[in-house]
């Protein structure tokens, strides 16, 4: 019998200890570049032709081991096929400023906090998600705190997009590729564990290719031209995992929160908290 509180570790308690240490006092752990694998024995994925739903279309269906990406600059030394940095990216000066002065030990971070870890950072995490679709939405489950995102398949964005942690995403279809635009983001989360910033001008393009039954070719596009001078991409291989989706709660029993060893975050430029 296995009790899982915080998927694939202790409680978050515990977890929170071992960050501060390991990762600046933010939720994340796993090694760089490689994926969380629990399946007991081998599993060879398929690498059949990528199935179909009946109106023809690519289905991306299925639960996703993907590679833990806490730097989006670097790359997987051993096989740079399953993950592929920017290389150093391209910071304009108050982009050199941001990541300079980031201090979660500090100043906190919002992931100790269990806040939303934001679009591509819930992609950078080392935990499976679960991808669901039919002809209107491409919904993907995320394991870390089990949130969930839904993208329609539509042409065009809200002319007013209301700033959130997630961003408003649309998807089209490039031919068997899915390509996903997002917009509106309300710029208080980070890109990976390391904290490279971005804004709530971030725009983001993800582009998935299911090249055989068992794999996704992925590549994402990352434009904010107040910390970055230039667009970059990152590119990685998803495998289809022999598992499900576990509960994840890191907000129960969050003891390295609550006594202090994990930093208190504030929403930038909100009113300081009451003593």
């Amino acid at each position: 019998m296995m009790v899982v509180v915080a998927v694939g570790f202790v409680a978050c308690a515990a977890l929170g200890e071992r960050l501060i240490a390991q990762n600046l006092g933010t939720i994340g752990t796993g090694v760089a570049g490689e994926s969380t694998v629990r399946t007991p024995g081998r599993f060879v994925p398929p690498t059949g032709p990528a199935p179909r739903l009946p109106n023809g279309k690519v289905d991306f269906s299925g639960v996703w081991d993907h590679p833990y990406v806490p730097d989006m600059s670097n790359s997987n030394a051993r096989n740079p096929s399953v993950q592929k940095g920017a290389g150093p990216l391209p910071y304009t000066p108050a982009g050199l400023e941001n990541i300079k002065s980031y201090d979660p030990e500090k100043n906190g971070d919002y992931t100790g906090m269990c806040m939303p870890f934001g679009l591509m950072r819930s992609v950078n995490a080392p935990y499976p998600f679960q991808i669901m679709q039919n002809d209107k939405y491409l919904t993907f489950l995320f394991e870390q705190s089990n949130w969930f995102y839904i993208v329609p398949f539509k042409n065009e964005h809200s002319q007013d997009p209301n700033p959130t942690w997630f961003g408003e995403s649309i998807a089209k279809w490039e031919g068997d590729t899915v390509v996903i635009d997002t917009i509106g983001f309300n710029g208080f989360t980070r890109l990976d564990t390391k904290g490279n910033p971005h804004s709530d001008k971030l725009h983001m393009v993800q582009a998935l290719t299911r090249t055989d039954a068992g794999h996704i070719a992925y590549k994402v596009m990352i434009e904010d031209p107040v910390y970055y001078s230039a667009p970059f991409t990152n590119e990685r291989t998803f495998t289809v995992a022999n598992t499900e989706l576990l509960e994840y709660s890191c907000e129960e029993n969050n003891r390295s929160l609550w006594e202090g060893r994990i930093k208190i975050w504030q929403v930038p430029g909100s009113v300081p908290l009451r003593k």
